[in-house]
């Protein structure tokens, strides 16, 4: 199947061009960027929810309840669900993919599972070009799962329309949401598990927070929800906050600054990625060099890594 034929199917919504187009993404081979780059111009459409939250905290059960909500109102779902990755291996157990392995009969679903390849903030390149993918398939509505929040974890933020970030009762801290950039990051509150006796008290905890100015961005009041996916209960409601929060964004003009806040964190990953490889490219060579000097207290870390970037020119090529 030639490039051309290739995203053409996509668009029709085929699901083995799809599934063969995520592949492509992970690849990044040369011809791979120029296909991406053409899906990333047909995309813009979908409306992309990212579901976060400490590990433990139900994320995947939810995931799961909602599609089934969003499903009832005839629209399709696209579901990104990330996984950590292997520090050693580079793989990841991707159990997600489990967790919903009921949503896969259904034609209006599809489910990537994805490891994080060690990205910082929790979300690799690979991850938003399937977003991407997804978007120029034709489903209504992209969800993605993040591995889960910690303070640094919170590229979430820059990759989705509408944020909900689940916590739920007696994990440990009396409100795991509460730790610096997370709180701030939710555009709705999910507590899961809400058939628990302390559900309530993490639910008050939450806003009374929210009541002293911390988190909501101007002109949307962040609702606080209880949600229970087991018994199904507050996913009617969670599914209506979350396209209110849509409707909200286009009235307010604040869409078109996330859009633009999402492709900003994109081009700096690209960037990234772009300058890792061509660093790698030069492990035998000038890296290996400085790296001698290093080992010899020569050289300190932060000065070779001024060497080592000196060799590339404005277009980010060795000069």
């Amino acid at each position: 199947m030639n490039s051309e034929n290739l995203i053409e199917d996509v668009v029709a919504g085929k699901p083995r061009a799809i599934a063969r187009m995520m592949s492509r993404a992970e690849t990044g081979t040369p011809e791979d960027y120029a296909l991406m780059a053409e899906i990333f111009r047909r995309a813009g459409r979908a409306h992309v929810v990212g579901i976060t939250g400490v590990p433990g905290s139900g994320k995947s059960t939810l995931v799961r309840s909602l599609t089934l909500e969003i499903r009832k109102s005839g629209r399709t779902v696209g579901i990104v669900a990330v996984d950590p990755s292997s520090p050693f291996s580079g793989g990841s157990i991707l159990g997600d993919r489990v967790r919903m392995n009921d949503l896969t009969g259904d034609d209006g679903v599809f489910i990537r599972s994805m490891a994080t390849g060690g990205a910082l903030g929790g979300l690799a390149r690979p991850a938003l070009d399937t977003v991407d993918i997804l978007d120029v398939a034709g489903f209504d509505v992209v969800l993605i799962e993040t591995v889960g929040v910690g303070q640094d974890e919170v590229d979430i933020v820059s990759a989705a329309h509408t944020v909900v970030v689940v916590s739920a009762p007696g994990l440990g801290d009396d409100i795991q949401a509460i730790k610096a950039g997370v709180l701030e990051i939710a555009d709705i509150h999910a507590v899961s598990k809400c058939d628990r006796d302390d559900a309530a008290k993490t639910v008050a905890d939450l806003q009374g927070m929210l009541s002293l100015g911390r988190g909501g961005a101007k002109g949307w009041k962040t609702p606080v929800l209880s949600t229970s996916a087991e018994r199904g209960q507050g996913i009617e409601e969670l599914l209506s906050a979350i396209d209110s929060h849509l409707g909200h964004l286009g009235d307010s003009g604040e869409m078109d600054m996330r859009k633009r806040r999402i492709a900003e964190m994109r081009i700096l990953k690209s960037a990234e990625d772009v300058v890792r490889e061509r660093l790698h490219a030069q492990r035998d060579g000038r890296f290996a060099e400085l790296l001698d000097q290093a080992m010899s207290r020569q050289l300190d870390p932060h000065s070779a890594a001024l060497r080592l970037l000196d060799g590339f020119g404005e277009n980010g090529k060795k000069d």
